[in-house]
């Protein structure tokens, strides 16, 4: 780590992260901490180390442990050196933003906008509490992607379910924060749509733009960039600047000769980069040299618009130093003008066709000249150019009539990086991250050449798979159609629409699902696969039944029976397509029976059931793992709406030892998560508490749930209540209300549950400040019937008798089961009938024998609902030998809470035994009217 900068203990272990390529989501999740916080950590190393942006902030981090010697990796460095000058400038620019909520800095190319810019910004800092954010629009080739690069800046990943423009909206939208967004010229227009949302949303934020022209965007302040200053009271911010330069390297220029140096920057007209240049070359020409070889260009530079002078000064800048570079400088300059992220000597000797020693010696001597920049990093040295100069040296590529070929080269070597990414295992984020601008752009150049098509459509499939893995869900789902627009073969489009189809599944997107199926199956019909249109068709009906919670727009029954009609016609004899058409069919079926009546009638169960078991059968038979994973989906619900609870859970649990060996393709990851979720809720409910807690961390803990804490932990934090494991509870309770309200705190009643237990745990811990905040969530989350009659009354009850408060426990879960069917099947019903049991034996209610008796039945086979019910038994007959061998049976099942309230139940020593444990783990105590009197030994 860096000596002379103080870092604190957590910062160390958020920049180690950082260097890992993880967004701030993701160390909020490995660091238990709230993304505000690693954003507040983040900020604060930008400012301590010194560096522009996370790019360069994830450079300084040390080597992963266990990955050799730790020590600091090079900061990569700013596009030039030191900054000369421009005080007055400066001081304007650092005024206009600190005044003004959106400025661009206006001028040529090679005036200096970038520095100025970073100058002012540093200058401002302390303006803004939530920090100065850095974003170099160079690479983005794609006006749509100008929201990937911000969120990548501000470390944000996509979260399902939302564009990554909301994301930084959401992420920006109460922070008092400056936005540099450096070279907009090329993208201006996507860059002026993405900045009036963002300004329109965020009331504390401030722009800061660079570009060659203005956005024209509401609240816009234009600050036009001047060159460096010829004389300014004696003094000449051009001068000083070539002086400088020139003494970087060694060769300090005598005092007496700033005349000669004034006349050679005013023949440049102050151009900060034509300086540059023209310093660049003072070891070998000399300033006798340099003004004869600016003498002839120059000649062209009369007439025109001072502006229009500005912009030739630098072209003849570039002109001469291009001239005067060895022919094969000047093709390797050229060649490598075509990529747009830092590249290594290894990538330009592929690129330019020459060998590595010769294009490694060419590329020293462009940077010698200011023609590339030069970065030291962990995997190597690293070269680029800045825009002006690529621009400039794409321009001679294409009057060299070289582009096609350098262009096709730089495609194959994108290719092979994209093929060797596809099978890399070690730093695979960081390596992909170095050439993901450059894969983009090469696309967007294939895409538009006929002759390239079809390597365009693999590198767009390529760029697919890869941004998937990458987590990008956004980005892939697009790669995915544009490789299905590249396809010639219709059968080929199909497949990229169907994977197409299961990454909008994973963002939560219904309403594209549907979209891309029926287009997939339109491919399919075009191909002549109708067995294919009739799956697609067939698919797209089923999706709308089990995953209705992820549509917009909801799609009508009768149109959900065309599509069914349709798939049952093209099917034929084809077995996969039969068992789409009756997996659709099982779910439209479950879907009427659900609707149809409050609680199940005799003749819609064994009719969706049995329609439901046929769907598993045919599926089975296709020996397709997915295909038989969406079958047992729709019969778990099956078996759960009729009130079968262990039935559902093995079925629940069919489903994960399926999908435990498949790839990680989109369909696969959609189906996977979708069952981690349905085998969690079910272990709940069978009262397999260890199997539920194994599962739902494995859903917490999935990469594409990482920006959505709230949706990945929900069920982690029901079976953790559940257990009485209050330090996981309160640790996993920060990244759930963290991601909730980054998520703009919307209502949704499956998030209910965990909200419900984790204010039950700060009842428990007599916590009142913490269960009301909560409470609220909860209130705000679902205001539904489940709320007040299914987990609500559950978790209310947990609480009541905790207190000793079992009249009113009794009271909460008065209502018979059957009456509120609906509201407690699925996972609540054992939880709903044991607790109710108890708190009629406490509350001394006269019906209490029945009610155990009627409880041992409905939860026989539950390990914890039957340990309640027959410490409720024990309570009832005084026997308090069997009360304490519910001990046993509740660690057993890995319930400690329930097991340690066994014992203060019991009274005498082990209430005390029970209590201190209790107390402990951080329970506040059990109110003595909630201990009978335990008089005698049975």
């Amino acid at each position: 780590m860096v000596t002379d900068v103080e870092i604190s203990p957590r910062e160390a272990e958020v920049l180690e992260l950082v260097g890992a390529h993880l967004s701030n989501a993701e160390i909020a999740a490995r660091l238990c901490i709230s993304v505000r916080t690693v954003e507040s950590h983040v900020s604060s190393l930008l400012r301590k180390l010194e560096v522009p942006d996370r790019r360069a902030l994830a450079q300084r981090a040390p080597e992963p442990t266990g990955a050799g010697p730790s020590h600091p990796a090079p900061v990569l460095p700013a596009p030039l050196t030191s900054f000369i000058g421009r005080e007055s400038e400066r001081a304007e620019l650092t005024e206009m933003i600190k005044a003004h909520r959106q400025v661009t800095a206006v001028g040529p190319g090679g005036v200096g906008k970038t520095r100025l810019a970073l100058a002012a910004a540093t200058e401002a800092a302390g303006e803004y509490s939530d920090g100065v954010w850095f974003v170099d629009l160079v690479p983005v080739t794609d006006p749509g992607m100008i929201a990937t690069a911000v969120a990548g800046a501000l470390g944000l990943g996509e979260q399902p379910g939302r564009h990554l423009t909301e994301s930084v909206v959401a992420a920006l939208a109460d922070r008092h924060a400056l936005l540099v967004l450096d070279n907009c010229e090329h993208v201006v227009d996507g860059v002026a749509l993405f900045l009036e949302r963002l300004l329109a949303t965020c009331p504390r934020l401030t722009v800061l733009a660079t570009s060659r022209a203005r956005l024209m965007v509401p609240f816009e302040r234009v600050y036009p960039v001047p060159p460096l200053s010829l004389t300014v009271d004696g003094e000449s911010d051009a001068v000083a600047l070539f002086m400088e330069r020139v003494a970087a390297v060694g060769r300090p220029l005598d005092p007496p000769l700033r005349d000669q140096i004034a006349a050679i920057c005013a023949r440049l007209d102050g151009m900060a980069l034509a300086i540059e240049l023209a310093a660049a070359r003072y070891p070998t020409l000399g300033l006798d040299g340099i003004t004869a070889a600016l003498s002839h260009p120059l000649r062209m530079l009369t007439g025109g618009s001072r502006a229009d002078e500005r912009h030739r000064s630098v072209r003849g800048a570039l002109d001469w130093s291009h001239a005067l570079l060895e022919p094969a400088d000047r093709a390797l300059l050229r060649r490598v003008s075509v990529f747009v992220a830092p590249f290594t000597a290894a990538a330009a000797a592929e690129v330019a066709g020459s060998e590595d020693g010769i294009v490694a010696d060419g590329l020293a001597r462009l940077a010698e000249q200011s023609l590339l920049v030069v970065t030291a990093s962990p995997g190597g040295t690293e070269y680029r150019a800045l825009e002006t100069i690529r621009q400039y040296a794409t321009e001679r590529l294409a009057e060299a009539g070289e582009l096609a070929d350098t262009r096709s080269r730089h495609l194959r070597w994108c290719l092979a990086k994209a093929a060797g990414l596809a099978v890399a295992r070690q730093d695979w984020r960081a390596r992909f991250d170095l050439v993901a601008n450059d894969l983009r752009a090469t696309l967007v150049w294939a895409a538009e050449q006929p002759e390239q098509r079809a390597d365009a459509y693999d590198l767009a499939r390529r760029l697919a798979e890869l941004t998937f893995t990458r987590n990008l869900i956004g980005e892939s789902q697009g790669r995915y159609e544009q490789a299905a627009a590249l396809a010639t073969d219709p059968a080929a489009a199909a497949s990229m629409l169907r994977q197409a189809a299961a990454v909008a599944g994973c963002r939560m997107h219904g309403d594209d699902m549907d979209r891309l199926h029926r287009a997939a199956a339109d491919a399919a019909r075009r191909s002549g696969d109708t067995a294919g249109a009739a799956r697609d068709l067939a698919t797209a009906a089923a999706n709308a039944y089990r995953f209705s919670g992820k549509f917009v727009r909801k799609l009508p029954r009768q149109e959900a029976i065309a599509l069914i009609t349709q798939a049952r016609e093209l099917a034929g004899d084809d077995p996969a397509a039969q068992a789409a058409v009756a997996l659709a069919e099982a779910g439209q079926a479950l879907a009427d029976a659900m609707g149809a009546a409050q609680g199940p009638d005799d003749n819609g169960v064994p009719v969706t059931i049995a329609r439901a078991e046929r769907s598993v059968e045919l599926a089975h038979r296709t020996g397709d793992p997915l295909a038989e994973s969406a079958a047992l989906d729709t019969l778990a619900c099956a078996q759960s709406w009729a009130g079968d609870t262990f039935a559902a859970a093995d079925t629940a649990r069919r489903r994960i030892t399926l999908l435990s060996s498949t790839p990680d393709t989109p369909a696969c990851i959609q189906e996977l998560i979708e069952a981690l979720g349905e085998v969690t809720e079910a272990g709940l409910g069978a009262g397999d508490l260890p199997g539920a807690r194994r599962w739902a961390r494995q859903l917490a803990d999935h990469p594409l749930l990482a920006e959505v804490g709230h949706r990945a932990t929900g069920w982690l934090l029901v079976a953790d209540a559940f257990a009485g494991n209050l330090d996981e509870v309160r640790t996993g309770s920060v990244r759930f209300l963290d991601a909730w309200q980054r998520d703009g705190s919307p209502a949704r009643s499956v998030l209910g549950p965990p909200a419900a237990a984790v204010a039950t745990i700060h009842g428990l811990c007599d916590d009142q400040d913490a269960r009301r905040e909560w409470s609220a969530v909860l209130n705000q989350l679902d205001p539904s019937p489940g709320n007040t009659y299914g987990y609500g009354a559950v978790f209310d009850a947990m609480l009541l008798l905790h207190r000793g408060q079992a009249p009113q426990a009794l009271e909460r879960l008065a209502p018979e089961p059957g009456e509120v069917w609906q509201w407690v099947t699925w996972i609540w019903l054992h939880w709903y009938v044991a607790l109710r049991a108890e708190a009629a034996v406490l509350a001394g209610s006269a019906g209490a024998r029945d009610r155990v008796a009627e409880a041992r039945t409905v939860v026989a086979g539950n390990p914890v609902a039957t340990a309640i019910v027959e410490r409720a038994q024990a309570l009832l007959d005084n026997d308090r030998e069997r009360l304490l061998a519910t001990v046993d049976a509740f660690d057993t099942a890995g319930c400690r809470y329930q097991s340690l309230r066994t014992l203060v139940l019991a009274g005498g020593d082990h209430a005390g035994r029970g209590a201190a444990a209790l107390a402990d783990l951080g329970f506040a105590p059990m109110a003595s009217a909630a201990t009978p009197m335990m008089t005698s030994e049975r």
